[in-house]
């Protein structure tokens, strides 16, 4: 039932009640019991953010000289994401409001560079795998261009699919460091030569692994080229507010060069307002989560980044011993966060809906059928107990009878 805007007002402290009372239904994330939207870096991270975010909440970004504080930030943090990511001198990108809109923006700086300059008319295309996200798909609706998703080998892109679906309207190739579903790192080293050897621009969506990936390898783990290392690299996006443990919403977007950065910005003066040039789809943007990006980032530096990290990948591969034990199957070689398992002799969505009434909010697969979560720093100190919540949820449902029917599990 819609309700109509208060007559009168009121005062602080009886909505703050209010709200507090509103999230008690919440998922408890801080307590470790999500898996999915909620990056958990502890309550010294979460403090930075408010604080740096409030700071700068009422600036804007889109006012680089009214603000040239944001400029500062945006452009220090845009910096830190490209030496990671192994940006050449001339590399160039922004931060973004999310994942969705880095990867417009790449879809749109691609598709300006292939008509404008090399002349591509016709109907144009992308081709991508079959586990590259969503976002993808969004970005071709908005523009009118076909998506062709290829088939995956071993949860992998493939590139011998990708390079005969890619034709001379191809505007974009795309591979995931990792995809979202597997956790999996795509052979990006492989499209990187079918980019070099086709003339095609070879976009890398590494916004769940941007900001985890380069400090899991200097931790020891033998991450595989990913970046702007790779020649064939055109474009990445790299989500802050995932494994940087920013304030959402922020992501960075990169490209190889300012020449291709360029084919992003959008420029418009024919109005009677003036000249309005936007780099991203957004056209205010909140000067709270550039500042929480630059705080959080100078907070943590490499040290702090590889001892949150180094938590994540010790939570994962507990949960993957525990899990094998339990008689699941794991998808892959996962070496990041993201953590996929499966048995083919047991309803997952359904022990996925049981572990919901022990307060876990994680995420499936539906090909196969299977659980996923995406791993936080906090658990490492919880993983102990998901596994006897897992092991409950499966007693239970194998006691019951009849068996449940698994619900649809929903992400929005």
């Amino acid at each position: 039932m819609r309700r109509p805007l208060p007559q009168r007002g009121t005062d602080w402290p009886g909505l703050r009640g209010q709200m507090q009372s509103m999230g008690e239904g919440d998922v408890k994330w801080r307590d470790g019991k999500a898996a999915v939207y909620v990056f958990n870096a502890g309550p010294d991270v979460e403090q930075v953010q408010k604080e740096a975010y409030a700071l700068f909440q009422s600036e804007n970004g889109l006012g680089p000289v009214a603000f040239p504080s944001l400029k500062r930030m945006e452009e220090e943090v845009v910096g830190f994401g490209l030496t990671l990511l192994h940006g050449p001198e001339d590399a160039a990108g922004a931060i973004t409001s999310g994942g969705t809109d880095s990867i417009t923006m790449a879809v749109k700086a691609a598709r300006d560079f292939a008509s404008k300059a090399r002349g591509v008319a016709g109907p144009l295309n992308i081709v991508l795998p079959r586990s590259a996200h969503p976002a993808f798909d969004k970005a071709c609706a908005l523009m009118e261009i076909e998506v062709r998703r290829t088939s995956i080998r071993d949860y992998l892109a493939d590139p011998a699919a990708m390079s005969g679906a890619a034709d001379a309207a191809t505007v974009m190739i795309v591979g995931s460091a990792p995809s979202f579903p597997y956790g999996l790192i795509d052979p990006i080293g492989a499209l990187s030569d079918l980019a070099l050897a086709r003339d095609l621009w070879l976009h890398v969506d590494a916004c769940v692994g941007g900001y985890i990936a380069p400090f899991v390898r200097m931790n020891g783990a033998p991450v595989p080229p990913f970046d702007f290392e790779l020649p064939g690299v055109r474009s990445i996006s790299a989500d802050l507010h995932k494994y940087g443990y920013c304030a959402k919403g922020a992501s960075t977007v990169f490209f190889r060069s300012a020449e291709l950065r360029k084919y992003m910005v959008f420029d418009f003066k024919d109005w009677p307002g003036g000249r309005m040039v936007t780099p991203t789809l957004a056209g205010t943007r909140p000067g709270g989560a550039i500042s929480a990006a630059w705080a959080v980032m100078n907070f943590l530096g490499v040290d702090g980044y590889r001892a949150k990290h180094a938590l994540v990948t010790q939570a994962r591969a507990r949960i993957a011993e525990g899990v094998e034990a339990l008689g699941f199957t794991v998808l892959g070689d996962p070496q990041l966060g993201i953590l996929a398992f499966t048995r083919t002799d047991l309803d997952c969505l359904a022990l996925w809906a049981k572990l919901r009434e022990r307060g876990w909010m994680t995420s499936v697969t539906t090909e196969p059928k299977g659980l996923h979560l995406m791993l936080s720093p906090i658990h490492a100190g919880v993983a102990t107990t998901y596994l006897a919540d897992l092991k409950w949820a499966m007693e239970t449902l194998a006691a019951a009878a009849p068996s449940l029917a698994a619900p649809e599990a929903r992400y929005s």
